[in-house]
């Protein structure tokens, strides 16, 4: 038995961010019903890097495994009524509406609770409900810019780097996740429903627990360098650094040590704690003339044989061939009806007890709208009648 089994929830999210979290209840086993508008979800329909897919973009099939989907107008008043019919058996609603949309359209928390008392109710926003930025629009790489953290890195005088990935997004997604377990926990034990609200500022400031912290509590502010280094709190060498051929990862290494291993004395005399971050351009600009000299493959077997902390540098072809993550079936295989072989990213953690697996590929829009709405009472004629209304769509995929 799967550890969510028997749990339902509503999912109205898009983009990433409540996508994600959903997902997560799903792999977990938790039925989540996807709820679209007819003409589907827009990720659908938004190339995700140019990978267009023949109806359903990669993007989307990434985030909405394990899921059904429901295909409904929600701005007319039948198809509100269908959902509150949902929400009646649902456990968890989640939405990451613009503030004030939810309440707009007749499923704010409030709104909802009146149907089932003990709902979790799950609202992601950019910046919070409430506030001076609660209307901006809460965009990844807009957060990343705020947060502080594109400071960390790169050389003095020079734009600040985003991450190539959306790493707020996921901040918020696993902040979702986990509120929404807390919150079924709580209830359990309780039998009380609650309203969990995230928002991607907060959850990607509790991100930098400890690069914040160095400032709020040790008082050190962000100094970036001349030289090549990684993280502004973090002693040298620490970054990608050029070799021969290629590049290698390196982190926390003794000066002493590289000073044997690259046949560079200028190091022997330093000492990582006292001259790592006094005197990290020095170190850098040493540690970055000795690595060029040999290849890749060369320096992470000695420095590896010698115990210093240093990795390969991949790209996604490299990343997929690996032997540590083909080991780990770190990316899960399945086929879609629509997309034929797919294959993404697996889950960031196992169960001995209840292993999590791809039951369901990522629903084409309106595949299950006939079978939820039969679960929610619905019969054939009325479902028929619905469906004639254009209030709701139902597949070509879909079983009758």
């Amino acid at each position: 038995m799967k550890v969510l089994e028997g749990i339902r929830v509503l999912d109205l999210s898009i983009a990433m961010s409540g996508p994600f979290a959903a997902m997560k209840l799903a792999d977990l086993g938790a039925d989540v019903v996807k709820v679209e508008p007819p003409a589907g979800e827009w990720q659908r329909h938004t190339a995700a890097g140019g990978a267009d897919g023949n109806e359903v973009n990669a993007s989307f099939l990434s985030l909405n495994r394990n899921k059904r989907s429901i295909s409904v107008d929600l701005k007319s008043e039948a198809g509100l009524d269908a959902l509150r019919r949902l929400v009646a058996s649902a456990d968890v609603f989640l939405q990451n509406y613009r503030p004030g949309v939810a309440r707009r359209l007749g499923v704010d928390y409030e709104s909802l609770r009146a149907v089932k008392p003990d709902l979790v109710y799950v609202s992601i926003s950019g910046y919070g409900e409430t506030g001076p930025y609660a209307a901006r629009p809460g965009q990844d790489l807009l957060l990343q810019a705020m947060s502080g953290a594109l400071h960390s890195a790169g050389r003095p005088g020079e734009a600040p780097t985003a991450a190539p990935f959306f790493l707020v997004d996921a901040f918020a997604a696993y902040s979702a996740f986990e509120g929404a377990l807390a919150a079924l926990f709580h209830r359990q034990r309780t039998g009380e429903g609650q309203l969990v609200q995230v928002n991607m500022l907060d959850a990607i400031i509790a991100a930098q627990m400890q690069e914040i912290s160095v400032r709020t509590v040790g008082g050190v502010a962000q100094e970036r360098s001349e030289r090549i280094h990684a993280h502004s709190y973090i002693r040298a060498p620490y970054g990608i650094f050029p070799t021969s051929d290629g590049h290698v990862a390196l982190s926390f290494a003794e000066p002493a040590v590289l000073a044997e291993l690259l046949d560079e004395p200028r190091l022997a005399h330093l000492e990582a704690e006292r001259d790592g971050f006094t005197r990290r351009d020095e170190i850098s600009a040493l540690v970055e003339e000795g690595l060029r000299r040999r290849t890749t493959a060369h320096w992470l077997d000695k420095l590896g044989v010698a115990g210093v902390w240093c990795g390969p540098v991949y790209d996604y072809d490299d990343l997929l061939a690996d032997p540590q993550v083909r080991h780990n079936e770190s990316f899960v295989s399945y086929d879609h009806p629509t997309e034929g072989p797919v294959t993404t990213p697996g889950f960031s953690f196992r169960l001995s007890g209840s292993p999590q697996t791809v039951d369901r590929p990522a629903p084409v829009n309106g595949q299950h709208t006939r079978e939820v709405l039969r679960d929610a009472g619905y019969d054939d004629d009325a479902v028929a009648r619905l469906e004639e209304k254009g209030v709701i769509h139902a597949s070509p995929l879909a079983e009758n």
